[in-house]
């Protein structure tokens, strides 16, 4: 069902949440949005690695030796 979302739909959705919200209130629901959204992730990271601390980390830069032949004599 949701993924039947048109622009009309879409613009429609927008007005409403414009009118709702207001003008002036609507950067400080984005900010409180983003901010809610990096503290989920950065809690699902938290959990992620109190349950499996041997996963590779992806935020981590790894030190794979480079790939190929190594012409060493």
């Amino acid at each position: 069902m949701l993924g039947n979302l048109g622009m009309p739909e879409i613009l429609l959705i927008m007005v409403i949440v414009l009118l709702v919200f207001g003008a002036k209130r609507l950067p400080e629901v984005g900010a409180s949005l983003g901010k809610g959204i990096r503290e989920f992730k950065r809690s699902m990271k938290e959990v992620t690695d109190d349950v499996d601390p041997t996963a590779p980390r992806r935020d981590l830069p790894r030190n794979d030796p480079p790939a190929g032949p190594t012409n060493q004599a």
